[in-house]
């Protein structure tokens, strides 16, 4: 076989390659031809003639034991690791690297058949252990680097979370002190301005470290449940009831099919609706009304908010939950509402959308799968 290998290497790799581009959204690139199977094919050239010599130490120390070393790397897992590892660099999956040494069992055994040449069942067994140890190296560090990339990125994630959390809650503090040195020296009274900015700063700290809660809750283990939205917009309606009231402004709430059910975290669903209204009030004009329905569409249960804020700008309704994008005159939030509230109802595999409707309002919808009422 090592004769036949060493003959028609160029033919082998050609035909790997014609292979590999048949594959959807792959191609064979200059660094894996010259790094991936061209070297494994002489380095299995090379194991079959020491092999041929009854030089089993050569063999071993190219190719290693059948089921691989687990303490040291064969010359050929040497190299079948950088291939595992250059593949995931290259933006492939790892089922690539396992069709990468396959397309070159396969030609082998194609261009034997087609040319008429037999192999000795050593000669096979050889191969299918170095297929075996070449595939588990590489599919092996190529599993160790993406676990790898994906701990480095997910820390970095975390990090500026805290950051971003620290930074936040450092500045606040230090205004609410700032403004309650003022009011002791002074003897001002709580109800002026600078009152109103200790308030402002206290509300903010409330709101960041709401934040980090619902952040904590998306990604903690299981707590959904399915609950009957009938319920859950009773609760939802008390409290946005007091916001109408301090607003002046009304709530209408319509009525609810007792049958519709939503299998979600409660919890966080009524942070990302309590959110939703508050916004709505926040917004809407004096005097005017905010609405809150739930209904049935399908397979889906759709919750409403409508406001009477007078539209949005051209262009501005996906910009909304973006963080830290705040819109209009009040500027007394930081702009993470409606992208927490987002991310709290994806977590429940749902979705959050706005429709503008100009001249009137601004209509937000979250889309939940339908269950039946508990």
């Amino acid at each position: 076989m090592h004769e036949f290998l060493y003959s028609n290497r160029d033919e082998l790799i050609a035909r790997c390659r014609g292979k590999v581009e048949q594959r959807p959204k792959r191609a064979a690139t200059t660094q894996q031809l010259a790094k991936g199977i061209p070297l494994f094919l002489e380095q299995l050239t090379r194991t079959l003639r020491a092999e041929e010599a009854d030089d089993d130490a050569e063999s071993l120390r190219i190719s290693g034991p059948s089921g691989g070393d687990p303490l040291a790397l064969s010359e050929m897992g040497v190299t079948a690791t950088a291939h595992g590892k250059e593949l995931l660099e290259m933006g492939y999956a790892v089922d690539q690297v396992v069709h990468d040494y396959g397309d070159l069992c396969q030609s082998i055994t194609d261009l034997a058949f087609e040319r008429d040449v037999l192999f000795a069942v050593d000669e096979f067994r050889t191969l299918n252990r170095c297929l075996d140890n070449a595939i588990a190296d590489a599919v092996t560090e190529f599993s160790f680097q993406r676990e790898a990339n994906a701990a480095t990125q997910y820390k970095a994630e975390e990090t500026q979370r805290t950051g971003f959390l620290v930074h936040e809650l450092r500045n606040s503090l230090s205004a609410a002190n700032l403004s309650l040195r003022a009011l002791e020296v002074s003897n001002m009274p709580v109800s002026g301005a600078t009152g109103a900015l200790l308030k402002r700063n206290l509300a903010a700290m409330g709101s960041l470290i709401a934040g980090a809660v619902n952040d904590v809750r998306i990604r903690a283990p299981e707590r959904r449940e399915t609950l009957s939205v009938a319920s859950f917009i009773a609760d939802a309606k008390d409290a946005g009831q007091l916001q109408a009231d301090a607003k002046g402004c009304v709530l209408e709430v319509q009525d609810v099919d007792a049958s519709l059910g939503v299998h979600v975290d409660r919890d966080l669903l009524l942070a990302a609706l309590a959110n939703l209204l508050q916004n709505a009030f926040k917004f809407t004009h004096a005097h005017t009304e905010v609405k809150l329905r739930a209904y049935a569409l399908g397979g889906r249960v759709l919750i409403e908010v409508t406001d009477h804020c007078g539209g949005l700008p051209p262009g501005s309704a996906e910009k909304m939950f973006t963080p830290f994008a705040q819109h209009g005159e009040d500027r007394s939030g930081l702009g993470l509402g409606l992208f927490i509230a987002r991310r709290s109802v994806e977590a429940d595999a749902g979705t959050l959308r706005v429709r503008d409707v100009p001249g009137t309002g601004c209509v937000f919808t979250i889309s939940l799968p339908r269950y039946p009422a508990p």
